[in-house]
């Protein structure tokens, strides 16, 4: 069962995402927040698995919400699906770097917000097309930090293929595909790539690899 936390300050808001996933039998609503701070607090005591996360909400904003569930230890496994009605600007690039691990714009039919909610709880990272676009631009019209993280030096270079596989946006089939690996392995070298990296996703792992100058604009998908 999929333990879900709504977080918006508006009551129809959050009432129509509580009709669509409640009629799902895998996913539970476990309690609802108006607020950025009742969010965090919520996140403590409910166990969610994962929390759909508006951005602009009164006496903490959904950024700095996510951002305090990022850094807490004891919230590791905790999952936040960022809807907005903005997709494309700087949020987009806020919300990865404080610890999202998707972001939708609120326009999503039913199916795609139960496919997100499912696709976040299994570990991995989603972005609308919107967002993607959003996220890459920022990275591409951002100047290159510095020498790649020494991190990086800690990859293999099969996890450093991997990466960049990552980066232009496969997913793990299509990595297994390109580089003559099961599905199961190359999920396993994503997994400890981020570990190394020490990110909680793959949308931070794209920022990543793009800020390290790993992977650059028009670069192939190989490396």
């Amino acid at each position: 069962m999929i333990r879900v936390l709504l977080a918006d300050d508006q009551p129809l808001i959050r009432a129509g995402y509580r009709m669509i996933l409640d009629s799902e039998p895998d996913i539970e609503i476990v309690a609802e927040a108006v607020d950025g701070r009742e969010a965090v607090d919520l996140a403590r005591t409910q166990r969610a698995d994962v929390i759909l996360m508006d951005i602009r909400m009164p006496v903490m904003d959904g950024i700095e919400a996510t951002r305090r569930i990022a850094a807490d230890d004891d919230l590791a496994g905790v999952r936040v699906l960022v809807l907005t009605t903005f997709e494309n600007d700087d949020n987009v690039m806020l919300a990865v770097r404080a610890g999202a691990s998707g972001f939708l714009g609120k326009g999503v039919g039913p199916d795609e917000l139960i496919n997100a909610v499912r696709v976040v709880a299994s570990g991995d990272a989603l972005l609308s097309p919107k967002a993607t676009r959003g996220l890459l631009d920022h990275l591409l019209t951002q100047p290159e930090t510095g020498p790649p993280p020494a991190a990086l030096d800690d990859l293999t270079q099969r996890e450093r293929e991997v990466l960049v596989l990552v980066a232009h946006g496969l997913t793990n089939d299509e990595i297994a595909e390109r580089l003559f690996l099961s599905p199961l392995t190359a999920k396993t070298h994503v997994n400890r790539a981020m570990a190394k990296l020490r990110v909680r996703d793959r949308a931070q792992l794209v920022v990543v690899a793009y800020q390290s100058g790993l992977v650059r604009p028009g670069s192939p998908r190989t490396q």
